[in-house]
Parts: structure tokens; C-alpha cells; sequence
């Protein structure tokens, strides 16, 4: 039976949106909440992978392998290369770097479903990124920012391992240790997951509202335009790789779809409110275009055989 709750995630987005930019003054003082609030989000992940997981997609490390890789390489890549395109001043090229070193998002494994894609190889994708970002967002970040801001690089760490590592492996030990509380629990998460992530966004407007009246068409383009190359460059280069369509849905999805909460929570943190908007939009503008991909790919079933056949052995 299908989450239409989940399934609404970019109207929920925007009702949020709306909900932080009229309230701000009220939701301000609230922003102190923001990491917790993220950190809430992984543990809610972290109940829903096993051990089981990262076995079934290390049995084809290969196309494990080309969606980290290109999540980590290519939408930092993009990012920058967007903002140099677009003339973006200073804290808005934070924040799209901050976009493109994070993490694989967690709506990503839903949009795959929809999408007809392999699940066990996206939840493994994400929480491969999502372990690794400890070491390679702060690092990217470095490299593509040292020019313009310093990058205090071990602090970064802290605040990832905070909000990403701890909540996921504390959420990956308890469903070892209590997995039928944890089976009944599951239902619920992905509810969890959506409104926290649509509380994540409403912190962020409203502590950008000011700044939000003013804000660019550019910086809009830009994050677009962002969210669109990575979907596609993701697809092509998997096929590219020889990947087949099904496994190349979903590295796409994995690829273009980011982890905005956390690259909010950092920019907020390490640098500044207004290099949180880029976040707020990705994640509001991923989750549209990403629920809209899923749709149109759900109607195109792939001919591969061989992916039809991934596809019913990942589940």
C-alpha cells in the first residue's frame, strides 16, 4: 500500500516553506533545534538498515561503487561550476558546495521504489555516503572553498559525526537488539522522515526570511539547474559505465538526491543563515522534480530483462 502521506513530501515542503517565511519572527529563536531535528532524521534511517543491506548490494560492488563516487564527484563539481556559470555571490556558493558535498538524501530510497529501481542497492548507496561523509564533506568542502573562506575542516567533522554517524549506528543497533518493537515501528518512519525534514525547511525560511524577498532568480536557476544535471549526468554516466536502465534509475536518484538537511544544519553552524538557503531550495525543488522522474519512470518500464531480474532479487 502506497505512503501518500510520504508520497506528498514536496507539498509538505512548500506548506513549510510558506509556514517559516510568515512565522519567522516566532520560529527564529527555534534554530538552535535544527541539528537535533537532523540528527532525529538519521536515527529514524538508521532503524531501517541492516547489516543484510550493505551484504546484498556488496555482492555487485560495482554499481555500489559508481553512485558514491559520483556523488561525491560529480555534484561538488557541478555545484561549482554552476555558481562560476551564474556569478552567485559568496554565501550563496557556500551553500551550493555545501549542497553538493553532502551526503545521498534520505527521500532517496522512497523515489527509487516509486521508481521502480533497486531499493536494497539505494539504501545501501545512501547509508555508504552517508558514512563516508564524515571524511569527505568536510575534505570537499575544503578543497573547493579554501579560496574563498577558511574551512575550519575538524570542526565539520564533529558537527557530521554528530548528526549522521551516532544517530545512524544507534538506530542500526537497536533494530539488531529489538527488532520486532522496531518491525512495528517501521511504518511510521518514513512519516517521521518527511516531517522532519519539512520542520528542517521551516527553520531555514524562516531564519533566511529577510534575505528570502531579495533572493535572485539566479540562485533559483542555479539550484534547479543543479538538481536537473545531477539527475542526468548521473543516468548517462551509469549507462555510460554499463550499468543497465533499472540499476541506472537508481544511481541517478541517489546521485541527484542530496542531503539538504544536513548541508543546512552545516552552513548554519560553520558559516552563515543565508548560505542555508541553497539547501532549503534543493530540498523543496529535489523533492518535486525527483517525485515527478519516479512517476514518469514507474509508467516506463525498463526492457532489460537483466534488470528486471535485479530488481526482484533486491527485494
Amino acid at each position: 500500500m502506497r505512503d501518500y502521506f510520504s508520497l506528498l513530501l514536496p507539498f509538505w515542503a512548500l506548506i513549510a516553506s510558506v509556514f517559516g517565511y510568515y512565522f519567522s519572527p516566532e520560529l527564529v529563536s527555534f534554530k538552535s533545534a535544527l541539528i537535533p531535528l537532523i540528527a532525529v532524521i538519521m536515527f529514524a534511517m538508521g532503524l531501517t538498515i541492516t547489516t543484510q543491506d550493505l551484504k546484498t548490494s556488496l555482492r555487485e560492488p560495482q554499481a555500489l561503487l559508481i553512485g558514491v563516487l559520483l556523488q561525491f564527484l560529480l555534484m561538488p563539481a557541478l555545484a561549482w561550476s554552476i555558481c562560476l556559470l551564474f556569478e552567485l555571490p559568496r554565501d550563496m556558493l557556500i551553500g551550493m558546495i555545501l549542497v553538493g558535498t553532502a551526503p545521498g538524501g534520505t527521500s532517496s530510497n522512497v523515489l527509487t521504489y516509486l521508481a521502480g529501481g533497486r531499493v536494497a542497492l539505494s539504501v545501501s548507496m545512501t547509508t555508504v555516503s552517508t558514512l563516508a561523509s564524515v571524511i569527505m564533506t568536510p575534505w570537499i568542502t575544503t578543497l573547493y572553498l579554501q579560496e574563498v573562506i577558511k574551512v575550519d575542516q575538524s570542526a565539520m567533522l564533529v558537527s557530521i559525526a554528530q548528526m549522521i554517524i551516532v544517530p545512524v549506528l544507534a538506530g542500526m543497533f537497536l533494530k539488531a537488539k529489538l527488532p520486532t518493537i522496531v518491525a512495528k515501528a517501521l511504518p511510521m518512519l518514513p512519516k517521521i522522515a518527511v516531517l522532519g525534514i519539512a520542520a528542517a525547511i521551516c527553520l531555514v525560511v524562516a531564519m533566511n526570511a529577510r534575505a528570502l524577498t531579495s533572493l535572485g532568480i539566479l540562485t533559483l536557476c542555479a539550484v534547479v539547474l543543479h538538481n536537473l544535471s545531477g539527475l542526468m549526468a548521473g543516468y548517462a554516466l551509469a549507462r555510460a559505465m554499463g550499468q543497465d536502465k533499472i540499476t541506472a534509475r537508481t544511481i541517478a536518484i541517489e546521485v541527484g538526491t542530496q542531503n539538504s538537511g544536513v548541508a543546512s544544519a552545516l552552513a548554519v553552524k560553520h558559516f552563515s543563515t543565508l548560505a542555508a538557503i541553497p539547501s532549503a531550495l534543493f530540498s523543496i525543488i529535489q523533492n518535486i522534480i525527483g517525485t515527478g522522474l519516479a512517476s514518469f519512470w514507474s509508467n516506463q518500464p525498463s526492457p532489460d530483462s537483466e534488470g528486471k531480474n535485479r530488481l526482484t532479487n533486491d527485494n
